[in-house]
Parts: structure tokens; C-alpha cells; sequence
């Protein structure tokens, strides 16, 4: 991780209530610089709610999407899947992916569920999430996401992937798309499943 994404953390770390203490059920602390710092709550496409520091424990691609994007945003899925069909066989259950709604006015649950069967990413893998309305800066910032709200309704944004650790800890961020994808990104999602 490069020193300025490790800067921000440890701020966002230290800015954030219960920093020090934050932990998953068995209640082992976060590491500081852990992305799962930030307090968030998000609806999976079922409906269902989860907090976001419940994602801890396993490696994670994770980016930020809305459902309605018709351009770059189903690059960026494709990139996605082309880093999963990229792990060895054995190795893809290892890594989750993560696809976090900027717009969770419009990516309701059912929203979410749509363009997970519209775009066949396999629920046992991807998980589509709706953040709370005043989670989607603090979730944005943690991830380097930078994205602005048109006058029309669509979004100006990054094309970020990022690859957390176990703890949430970055490992590794890209901002190339497209079928070749980042060899060095794909490198470091085979060598975090492996290592599990």
C-alpha cells in the first residue's frame, strides 16, 4: 500500500468513534488503517442488512458502482470478473467481490438483486450493497473513490478496484479497466487467494 492510502487510513482510523476498539464477533481489534473503520450499514440485494466491518475475513475486491450506469460502470463489473476468472479454480472462492451502490436512492435491494441476475454474478461471490444515504461519502473516501452527482442524475466517477486484505487492510488499487485489466492488480488478487 502506498504511503498516502496508509496516511488517510490511519486519520480516518483515528477520526472515527470506537477506532481503537472496533473488531469483528470474537472481538479482535481492527488493525488502524482497516477500511472496516468506518461505521456503515448497507442492505445486500435480499434485503437483508449488514454492517460493513462485518465483511472482515477474507480478501475482497471491492469498488463502488450504480446499477443504472449503461458505460463505465459495467466495465469496471467485467473487470471485476475478469480478475475472479483469472484465480485458479481452487482459488476463487478465496476472494470475495463487492460492488457498493452509489446511488442508493435509486439501488434499492430489488434494484441490486436486478443487476446481479441481469449481469449473472454468482451471489455465492458478489455481494451488491446499498449504503445508508450519509454512508456513501465516508465509504468513498476510505476506498478512494472520487464521484460527483450530474445535473441529469448520472455520476461522474473513478474507475477504482480495490483489493483489501482480511483485516481491510489495501493491498493493492487500480484505475485500469478493460479487457487486459492491470496484470500487477491481477497479480496481487491470485497472490492474496493463494496465501489463504
Amino acid at each position: 500500500m502506498n504511503g498516502a492510502l496508509r496516511v488517510l487510513g490511519a486519520c480516518l482510523a483515528l477520526s472515527l468513534p470506537h477506532s481503537g476498539v472496533a473488531g469483528d464477533a470474537g472481538g479482535t481489534p481492527l488493525p488502524a488503517d482497516s477500511v472496516y473503520q468506518v461505521d456503515a450499514n448497507l442492505a445486500r440485494a435480499d434485503g437483508s442488512q449488514v454492517e460493513w466491518r462485518s465483511l472482515r475475513g477474507m480478501p475482497r475486491v471491492v469498488t463502488m458502482f450504480y446499477s443504472t450506469c449503461r458505460a463505465v460502470c459495467p466495465m469496471i463489473v467485467e473487470s471485476a470478473r475478469a480478475v475472479q476468472r483469472s484465480l485458479p479454480e481452487g482459488d476463487r472462492a478465496q476472494v470475495g467481490f463487492v460492488l457498493v451502490s452509489m446511488d442508493p436512492a435509486r439501488d434499492t435491494p430489488a434494484a441490486l438483486a436486478k443487476a446481479q441476475r441481469e449481469r449473472h454474478l454468482d451471489p455465492e461471490s458478489w455481494l451488491l450493497l446499498q449504503p445508508d444515504p450519509e454512508d456513501v461519502r465516508p465509504l468513498a473516501a476510505i476506498l478512494g473513490v472520487r464521484y460527483r452527482l450530474l445535473a441529469d442524475g448520472e455520476f461522474n466517477h473513478t474507475t477504482t478496484l480495490v483489493l483489501l486484505d482480511a483485516d481491510g487492510r489495501v493491498l493493492a488499487r487500480t484505475e485500469k479497466i478493460g479487457a487486459a485489466g492491470d496484470p500487477a492488480f491481477g497479480a496481487a488478487v491470485r497472490a492474496a487467494a493463494a496465501a489463504r
